[in-house]
Formats: structure tokens, sequence, C-alpha cells
């Protein structure tokens, strides 16, 4: 295997993006000790924008200008958060994904100043987020509680709760460990209070397809189980093939060689949830996906998803 002689790491320049970026370079280092890498960090439209995603593309604005800097060649690696990685429509022309790094914790966090849990916040308790998914699943289980559309990095959205913006913030556990913030959590939500987003905890490494030495030098990262909960998961969001506004959840487990994956689709005042969750047995990743899709796509979704405003 040839080794190249510099990986050039490119991602978004937020903290958590750069963190992220940490991880993989660290990685790449035990595997590696050799190896040099360096980081070409780029503004994305969804961190320049704070408005609703949807007004500028919705689905891409993390990871457009990533692809970008890869696709001209001006990087040889891009760190995504697959959440953040569009799965109605393929990678960019002559790019792959070459390694789904080991997952980590898939779920959303409480963070409340007073200490208080979901259950406890008092009627009118103003909780910041901009994630349909997590206002759709409040919406159903906690109506009494107010969503405010609240955008912006993990530690600007906490600085924006220290000022009183806000009562309290849902986040991701794995962005608040990423950022060595765990400390904040109030409430760690079970998936069967708050099902997570398509992708969740998932850092993918996508290369240029003709870039062999790259490929070959991380997809020693790439981690099996994780990468067959990923696939079954894009496709599943592939064949659904929501929009940015669509309310829609759900998580696949790789656990005792058998993959299993629950799924869900909101309307967006939480009173209609679809639900299925199969077990793949000799079905692939992908057709495991396929096929909770279309057990959704049987109940309605196509309807529900195209009848919301996007």
């Amino acid at each position: 295997m040839s080794v190249p002689e510099l990986i050039r790491i490119v991602s978004r320049d937020s903290p958590m993006a750069l963190a992220q970026v940490e991880r993989v370079r660290a990685e790449l280092g035990v595997l590696h000790p050799g190896l040099r890498t360096t980081v070409v960090p780029v503004r994305t439209t969804g961190d320049k924008w704070m408005g609703d995603l949807s007004k500028v593309e919705g689905k891409g604005a993390f990871t457009k200008e990533v692809d970008a800097a890869l696709v001209a060649g001006e990087a040889d690696l891009a760190v995504h958060c697959v959440k953040d990685v569009p799965a109605d429509r393929p990678l960019p022309a002559g790019t792959t994904f070459a390694a789904f790094l080991k997952r980590d914790d898939i779920r959303d966090a409480l963070v409340h100043p007073g200490g208080l849990l979901l259950d406890e916040l008092p009627a009118g308790t103003r909780i910041g987020t901009s994630s349909v998914r997590r206002v759709a699943q409040l919406a159903d289980s906690h109506p009494h509680l107010e969503c405010v559309p609240f955008r912006g990095n993990a530690n600007r959205r906490l600085d924006k709760l220290a000022a009183g913006e806000v009562d309290a913030l849902l986040l991701a556990v794995s962005g608040l460990e990423r950022i060595g913030r765990s400390d904040v959590i109030t409430e760690v939500l079970s998936t069967e209070t708050m099902c997570p987003p398509i992708g969740a905890g998932v850092l993918a490494l996508q290369c240029r397809e003709a870039d062999t030495s790259t490929i070959d030098i991380v997809s020693a990262l790439n981690d099996p189980g994780t990468h067959r909960e990923a696939t079954a998961e894009r496709m599943f969001l592939h064949v659904l093939q929501g929009h940015c506004n669509s309310p829609i959840a759900g998580y696949a487990k790789a656990s005792r060689g058998d993959l299993s994956l629950r799924a869900c689709v909101f309307s967006p005042d939480g009173k209609t949830v679809l639900n299925a969750h199969e077990w793949a047995g000799r079905l692939s990743p992908s057709d495991l996906g396929a096929s909770v899709a279309l057990a959704l796509l049987r109940q309605g979704a196509r309807e529900l998803i195209d009848g919301i405003a996007h």
C-alpha cells in the first residue's frame, strides 16, 4: 500500500466539526504514526445562515462547500456527520464513502439550567430547537411545552440558553460529548421518548473514487456494524424521499449477527405517527432499509410527507 505524504482533511469550521476531524486525525495517527494530516476548514451555507434551512436548499446546506473542495482536489478527505448528508440523492459524482467510524451515542439530551427532567418541565417552558423531528415528537408527547426555533452550533446555543433566550435545549448527546460539554446534560432521553435522526452519531469519511491511496489508508477505520447500520438507514431515507421539513426519525441496530431498523414518520403537529420495525434476516442492509421505507409508504407516508410545505 502506498501511503500518501500528506492527507488534507476538509471540514466545516464549527468547533464540533473540527473536534470530529481531530478524532479522525488521532485514529489515523495510531494506524500510521508517520502520516501527516492537515485541516482545510470551510464555512458552509448552513453555518452562515441562521434562519429556516428550507430557505437555503435545506438538504446539503452543511455539506455542499465541503463536497466542492473534495471534488476540486483542494482536499483528499471529507469528514461528515451522516445525519447532515442528503440521502435522497447520490453522493457527488466521483466521490465515495471510504469508512464509517464506530458509532457514538444516538440519543438526544435535555439541557435545563435548573436540573429539571423532561417530564418535570412546567407548561409554557420554552425549548430551543429547530429540528422538525424533535418538534413533532414533543408536540405528541409533551404538548404543553413551547418549541422556539433555535439555530447555531452547540456552543452558541448554550450561550443563548445562559442568556435566557429559552428555558431549555434539546441537543445530541454525541455532539455535546465531542465538544467536551457532556457536563451540561440534565437528562439523556431514551430512543422511545425521542427517536433519533437518520445517521445519528455516525461520522463518515468521503474520498474521491480515483484516490485509491487515500481510500486504502482511511478504509481501515471503518466499523463493520456501523457501516451496516448507516447503509440501511440511508437507503431507508433514499426510498422514502423526504424533504427537509419532513419529521422523519429512525435507527438501525446491528446485534447478534442480525440487523434491525426502526423508523417513524410524523405529521408536524405530532398527531399522526407512522411506525415500522423490521429485522433483516437474510436481507442486505440496503434491502432492509428499502423494506422499512415501503412499509411506511403503505401506511401513507408519501401523502404525509408531500402534504408538508417545504
